[in-house]
């Protein structure tokens, strides 16, 4: 019987052989194998469920916290979602094979580029089930292998998940070994995914802070990962301040424990009178708890109904991924930036104002991977971006930014046409 790393090792084999077959492989039979994932979702919808209630129930019993809960659960509707996002992407232009920047050289040669797959795409990610189909498709669509490695806690529903994508993908016409799930949980294969250098072509991570440090310190391989993402909305002087009330609750509440909810508002003193009370009244509606500094506290004390908290230096700069938020008012669009900057994840960073100078400055001064102009951080996503789906939110600055989809998962050779010519 072979060891977890013997298993490891011989999946990743596989997978190395698969992506040579997938680099060439047509776009009717990536496209065939996504309508098969789509389809099989809803038709093992019963097993696939199952399955994830008893993860549901582990988790819940082990202490796991709400936001992490949230993020496991799978429901009819959560699947006829992704399912649709699966469509989604197999509507999307195929990138693969496209040439472009093509010209002719004074001597004659005609070069340019060829978009073609990464190759091998290994998966690290925690908790969320979804991200089995979401990072499956986007790499097959992109002509790649994918090795999943989940978390224990949702082992069962991953596992489900990915003999969907494995049977949909082989009856569609894909090579074996195009999908290598990882069944083990054990945490040592974690490491031995990060020396496989020679067969995996990128890593992409997805879980809390600590999972995307150590991948990121350990790899022999490029990764690209998100981090956290602590998001600020900043309600400038001018702001239509129903506008802004609006954007602030949808932001921080419509689903509280993702990484583009709102974690800190940043309110301008000369519209904080007005705009803090009517905030807070939609926000307590709700259950949200805000931690205001003092100048916000000045301005709200006087409202019992509010769940008020004086902040502390640790909540800037926080992901709270719950119905918590800080609070604090500033003196100008440049105290906005300054904040920002130094407490910022370069994640999703949004401004409401209805001044052109005031949001140009913002969109030009602020550096984060999406930066939002009178509208709220929550679309900061693959399938609100118009991409069906992503593989993750990238927050760094190689070798992609932002929702990470099919595009995002190609790179490119130079091709060079010819008439004899020689170098002199």
């Amino acid at each position: 019987m072979k060891s977890a790393i013997e298993e490891l090792e011989v999946k990743g084999k596989a997978a190395k052989a698969a992506s040579r077959r997938m680099a060439y492989l047509s776009t009717e039979v990536k496209n065939k194998a996504l309508h098969n994932i789509a389809d099989d979702l809803l038709a093992k919808k019963d097993e696939i469920l199952a399955a994830n209630k008893i993860d549901y129930h582990e988790a819940h019993n082990s202490g796991m916290s709400v936001a992490m809960l949230d993020r496991l659960m799978l429901s009819p509707e959560r699947l006829e979602a992704i399912a649709q996002d699966v469509l989604a992407v197999a509507a999307l232009p195929d990138p693969v094979g496209e040439v472009f920047d093509m010209r002719t050289l004074p001597n004659g040669l005609q070069i340019g580029r060829k978009r073609v797959p990464l190759g091998v795409i290994g998966a690290i990610y925690e908790s969320r089930p979804n991200v089995t189909i979401d990072i499956s498709v986007l790499c097959l669509k992109a002509g790649n292998a994918i090795i999943l490695r989940g978390g224990k806690e949702a082992v069962r529903s991953n596992s489900a998940l990915a003999r969907v994508v494995q049977d949909a993908g082989k009856r569609a016409g894909m090579p074996d070994g195009a999908v290598q799930f990882i069944e083990s949980t054990d945490r040592s294969l974690v490491s031995q995914m990060l020396r496989m250098g020679g067969i995996i072509d990128l890593i992409i991570p997805r879980g809390g802070a600590e999972l995307i440090k150590f991948i990121s310190e350990n790899a022999t391989m490029p990764v690209v990962s998100g981090g956290v993402g602590v998001c600020h909305t900043y309600i400038d002087r001018s702001a239509d301040v129903d506008r802004a009330v609006a954007i602030a609750f949808n932001a921080k509440v419509q689903r509280p424990t993702v990484c583009n909810a709102l974690d800190s508002l940043l309110v301008h003193t000369d519209i904080a009178p007005r705009y803090l009370p009517l905030v807070a009244a939609e926000w307590a509606k709700a259950g949200v708890e805000m931690h205001c500094d003092e100048r916000a506290l000045a301005i709200l004390k006087s409202y019992p109904a509010f769940k008020l908290v004086p902040a502390t230096d640790e909540d800037w700069g926080k992901e709270f991924l719950s119905l918590v938020a800080a609070v604090k008012v500033v003196d100008s669009l440049d105290e906005a930036l300054e904040h920002i900057d130094h407490y910022g994840s370069g994640h999703s960073e949004a401004i409401i104002t209805e001044e052109y100078q005031a949001a140009m400055r913002f969109l030009n001064e602020v550096d984060a991977a999406c930066v939002y102009v009178n509208a709220s951080t929550r679309f900061t996503d693959g399938g609100q971006f118009g991409l069906g789906a992503e593989v993750g939110i990238s927050t760094q600055k190689f070798h992609a930014r932002g929702p990470l989809g099919v595009r995002e998962l190609t790179s490119y050779k130079w091709i060079i046409f010819g008439s004899g010519q020689v170098r002199a």
